[in-house]
């Protein structure tokens, strides 16, 4: 029982696995925050020029 008890205590390749799950969050959250601020600015982009086309 003891043996088990040590061996439970070294394993760390749960750890690893939820630090994996941490840094594809974090880097989720960073690639969704770009491609939302850069589809913002696209969008408002192209209004600007179909409005410009569209004045005579």
């Amino acid at each position: 029982m003891k043996n088990i008890v040590a061996r439970f205590l070294k394993d760390e390749s749960g750890a690893t696995a939820i630090e994996y799950g941490l840094i594809a969050t974090g880097i989720a959250l960073v690639i969704i925050t770009a491609v939302t601020t850069v589809g913002g600015n696209l969008k408002d982009r192209f209004q600007d020029v179909a409005n410009a086309l569209v004045k005579p």
